[in-house]
């Protein structure tokens, strides 16, 4: 982004309805410009916020941390540069360089990063907090030429790996990876020493802009996408199957078809983690059974649901697998190597992520790979995750079909043996509660997303309460797959969040979520936060069944109606926890 791009955006207007974003940016530089680009790129990620950046002293790092703890911000932005640390690592200050003074940089370095990853556990209590290790180039403070790396350096560098290690692992902190920042702002092109000597701006503007645009990114919570559909010829593997047969087709180096065989390695990681991978392709299903029975085969076929492998358009078989899944299609990439069967897909599913795969050109593969890791890569993999495709497969096999009189839903669920383990707990946060209510799209009450500081804010409030469910029966366990919170006054209960995996439709666990509420409350009714959205139709479907009419804003529920309502549940509660 250029400059005056940036201040164009910052100076527009923010819609009315926009919401006061209190952001902490931590820095001993003079944030000039920087602010300015941090300023911008928020609005463009986040537009209905409206960014109240504070942005401290000019040289005081460390009194900005202190400050920065004291405050209460939705976001703490930190940047660490050498000088930071100590004066004699930058250049605005003439220190000593002569060795025996440089001689106790190690050890004062490593006292200021303890500091820093104390004060950083701190904020991190109140909020998601950016963090930015030094990028800018050491000066030329020691006695070996520049291109061999001497003892002072390799040991300053070392602390700030320590720091980075050490930081990683807490809760709400999150590192800004130095490789992608040298991929798209090379160190040579960062430091503009007549700006950092004549104002302390210490950046040239297009790094000043990549460092920004890049601290935005780490800081949004984007929900990852949750599925990957592929084609197999000439994708999954190179050659024709159906031509060349199973034997034939290829993914390794002696074919000069390794790049394929990278491919599937990915698309396994990307399964163990939880991400659906599903097969679309035009072909002979014997074939491609044979060839998925290769022992040299990356990708394993279990690793793989739904194969949707026919003659029929592509558009049929991406549709067959979101059904099978559950999942909208905004949630879901597609690809392949055909650019007419993308536009084929995408001409039915506008909403859906369709991606070449280059075949002949082995860095284009690995920047592919390198998307989609961006698009489907999570903080933390959970046990949920790893539940997935057990689940979705279990579901498949054993749902009944509902037009059948011989085989009903009910008593499907009733031979079932499912089992609620509902938790009202508070402490300790549950991360997966919050990424429940961020990723959750059909059965949310009102599409509201929080971040991080806004959640425990809310949750700090004595009057509100959390519920969690979790869910398993006789074909395994989906994890906690529902999340509901709100307030409690006297007999009225207040929801104002309610969400619930798509995984867990049609097992009736939503009238299990209210059968726990006005039983350990008492409640005599509930009311429901509700705002329709584009994409809630499942949980406006089951509120409007219980209300007799569609929801409307604050929807009212008496514990009479529901008795009345609801429908049968054959589950049995586990395990129920109080605050």
């Amino acid at each position: 982004m250029k400059l005056i791009q940036a201040l164009e955006t910052v100076r527009a207007p923010h819609p009315e309805n926009a919401k006061a974003f209190p952001v902490s940016l931590v820095c001993g530089f003079n944030p000039l410009h920087f602010e300015t680009f941090l300023n911008a790129e928020m609005r463009l990620r986040w537009p209905d916020r409206k960014p109240e950046i504070r942005s401290g002293s000019y040289g005081d790092f460390w009194g900005n941390l202190q400050r920065a703890k004291e405050a209460s911000p939705d976001l703490a932005v930190i940047i660490l540069e050498w000088s930071d640390l100590d004066p004699r690592l930058g250049i605005r200050t003439v220190g000593a360089w002569t060795a025996p003074a440089l001689r106790e940089l190690p050890e004062f370095v490593r006292t200021r990063t303890d500091w820093l990853e104390s004060a950083v556990r701190d904020l991190a209590q109140k909020c998601v907090v950016a963090v930015s290790l030094p990028t800018l180039p050491l000066p030329p403070i020691n006695h070996t030429p520049g291109w061999r790396a001497n003892h002072l350096e390799l040991e300053l560098r070392s602390r700030i790996a320590e720091l980075a290690a050490r930081l990683v692992d807490i809760a709400n902190v999150r590192i800004l990876s130095s490789q992608r920042l040298d991929e798209l702002s090379p160190l040579a092109q960062r430091l503009d020493v007549r700006s950092e000597v004549n104002t302390g701006f210490p950046y040239h503007l297009d790094a000043a802009s990549t460092l920004a645009k890049l601290l935005v990114s780490l800081s949004a919570d984007d929900a990852p996408k949750k599925g990957l559909i592929t084609d197999l010829d000439d994708t999954l593997w190179r050659g024709i199957v159906g031509e060349v047969g199973a034997a034939g087709v290829s993914w390794d180096l002696d074919h000069r078809s390794h790049m394929h065989g990278l491919y599937q390695r990915f698309l396994d990681s990307l399964a163990s983690t939880g991400v659906l991978i599903g097969v679309a392709s035009k072909n002979n299903p014997a074939f491609v059974d044979e060839a998925f029975q290769r022992k040299d085969m990356i990708l394993p076929a279990a690793s793989v649901f739904p194969m949707e492998v026919h003659w029929n358009p592509k558009s049929e078989s991406v549709g067959r697998i979101l059904k099978a899944w559950n999942v909208s299609a905004d949630s879901v990439v597609f690809v392949d190597d055909s650019p007419s069967e993308l536009a084929e897909v995408q001409s039915a599913y506008p909403g859906l992520e369709c991606v070449l795969f280059p075949a002949m050109e082995p860095h284009l593969v690995y920047g592919l790979l390198e998307r989609l890791r961006d698009l489907f890569g999570k903080s933390s993999i959970t046990a949920e995750d790893s539940l997935r495709l057990q689940s979705l497969r279990s579901k498949y096999s054993s749902d009944p079909d509902t037009s059948s009189p011989a085989h009903s839903i009910e008593s499907f669920l009733r031979e079932a043996e499912s089992e609620l383990t509902v938790s009202l707990a508070k402490e300790p946060l549950d991360p997966r509660a919050l990424e429940l209510i961020n990723k959750t799209n059909q059965f949310n009450l009102n599409g509201r997303r929080f971040t991080a500081s806004e959640w425990q804010r809310y949750l700090a409030d004595s009057n509100s309460f959390l519920q969690i469910v979790s869910y398993q029966d006789r074909y395994g366990p989906l994890g906690k797959i529902a999340v509901l919170a709100g307030r409690h006054e006297r007999h009225t209960l207040r929801v104002d969040t309610w969400v619930m995996s798509c995984r867990a439709f049609g097992r009736r666990i939503e009238y299990g979520c209210l059968d726990e509420l006005f039983d350990k409350f008492a409640a005599t009714q509930i009311e429901f936060d509700f705002c329709a959205t584009d994409r809630n139709g499942p949980l406006r479907e089951f509120l409007a069944h219980l209300l007799g009419e569609n929801p409307t804003a604050f929807a009212c529920l008496s514990r009479e109606m529901f008795l009345q309502r609801r429908l049968e549940t054959f589950h049995r509660t586990a395990e129920l926890i109080r605050e």
